[in-house]
């Protein structure tokens, strides 16, 4: 199907589920028109100390001021009380899949019965879950038929909500390996499988990383080993000429590089070929944390996929064929252990939750888990701000709250220096400008 027919089934979203108003104050405020917003204590710039009470300006969609205190607003401003809530710059989850909320033996299925434009649907709904969670941006990291690719088009053009999104395509790897879709699903169907994501050679690797530029993808992501979830082992399934082929081109396009890689072996490679993120890194040892740091090799932990592991299993203990339900029980174990070698060595940890393994919606549930393998509250929230910022190349643009950045604010009740699980409860929710219903 082509991407305008799925714009269009998206377009419908708009009247369908959760529609374009921003406000039952204001459904249709002009661009122009002032919002002051009055904030009791301010996370502005994470990392740095919080300010007290705070007027934060905002006008076209863009941070026009910040002023000590609470000001009076002009005639014709529109004013917003937070007065008793933290305020903090919108969240970044860099690893999303927004068009599936499902897995296993359901999402298999899904796979079956579902249709593209039916698929759309989802698509949105679960970028709508994300940006009421407070994250305001997102990169995600893979999906078939361009589902996400056209709904940030969708967003672009101003035909239903989302969070901001750099979407890599569709993910590549080679035959056989954790993207190859073909993986467990009978010989006779294969046929109906697309492969144009795998690629196997030097000189393949290169026409597929082209193929996902060409598509429209911001970033590439590609696997340099097996996956939990497609029972494809943790071992290397890539030689270097075909990594090195996938990066460089990949670079030479100006595309960022997210290398998905649990066994240690497939870390170390995507990290000495100059990889921009690690994506899991299930098995990270001091060495090669060390030169993680060294070259500037931001890590993507994704511990929350372990909760979307145990909700389902809770559900139905036959949630996952037996081969990737072993492999779910050995993530489970080992989770957290990478994160408490890489982030005292100086690993940048950038915020990521595998969101679709784990719920949309609930990406904030990585807050806890962060703080429960060894990273401070103030980093936690850094690592989905700042630092997220900064893997996306969006510094400046969003990630703190600055005259001139996207006015993507959140507010929650508590303090989130004090206890992250507040971030779970938001209660405020500003997208580029436009204040986010939560009905």
């Amino acid at each position: 199907m082509k991407t305008t027919t799925l714009a269009l089934a998206l377009l419908a979203t708009s009247a369908g589920i959760v529609g374009v108003a921003v406000n039952a104050q204001a459904p249709a405020e002009a661009a122009s028109t002032q919002v002051w917003i009055h904030a009791g204590r301010v996370i502005a710039v994470p990392g740095q100390a919080p300010r007290g009470a705070t007027t934060i300006v905002v006008q076209d969609g863009r941070i026009a001021a910040l002023h000590d205190g609470f000001l009076p607003a002009p005639a014709g401003a529109r004013v917003i009380d937070l007065k008793g809530r933290a305020v903090l710059p919108g969240l970044v989850d860099s690893h999303t899949h927004l068009s599936s909320d499902r897995a296993g033996n359901e999402s298999l299925a899904a796979a079956m019965t579902d249709s593209v434009p039916l698929n759309s649907y989802e698509t949105q709904w679960n970028g709508m879950k994300t940006l009421r969670a407070g994250f305001t941006t997102v990169r995600n990291l893979g999906d078939e038929k361009g589902k996400v690719l056209a709904y940030k088009e969708a967003i672009r053009r101003g035909w239903v909500q989302g969070p901001r999104i750099l979407d890599a395509g569709e993910s590549i790897s080679t035959t056989g390996g954790h993207m190859d879709s073909r993986v467990g699903i009978a010989d006779d169907l294969h046929p109906a499988i697309a492969t144009e994501n795998l690629c196997d050679g030097a000189d393949d690797c290169r026409r597929a990383v082209r193929r996902q530029v060409g598509r429209g993808a911001d970033v590439i992501k590609f696997a340099t080993t097996g996956g939990v979830n497609s029972g494809t082992g943790l071992a290397t399934r890539m030689f270097e000429d075909e990594a090195r082929a996938l990066i460089d081109t990949a670079h030479a396009y100006g595309r960022k590089v997210a290398v998905h890689a649990h066994g240690l072996e497939g870390v170390k490679l995507a990290v000495r070929l100059g990889a921009d993120s690690i994506e899991h890194g299930t098995m990270i040892d001091e060495e090669t944390a060390k030169l993680m740091a060294k070259n500037g090799t931001f890590y993507v932990p994704t511990l929350s996929t372990v909760n979307g592991y145990l909700e389902r299993l809770a559900a139905n203990p036959n949630a996952y064929p037996p081969a990737i339900k072993a492999q779910i029980d050995w993530r489970i174990g080992i989770t957290g252990k990478s994160l408490k070698i890489a982030y005292p060595l100086g690993v940048r940890i950038a915020y990521g939750t595998d969101a679709g393994v784990s719920k949309h919606g609930r990406n904030a549930d990585e807050f806890e888990l962060l703080v429960k393998f060894g990273m401070p509250a103030a980093e936690v929230i850094k690592a989905a701000t700042v630092n997220a910022a900064a893997l996306l190349g969006l510094e400046k643009e969003i990630g703190t709250l600055e005259i001139g950045k996207s006015a993507d604010i959140i507010a929650v009740d508590g303090d989130p220096l004090a206890d992250v699980r507040v971030l779970k409860a938001m209660k405020f929710v500003m997208a580029r400008g436009e204040v986010i219903r939560f009905d």
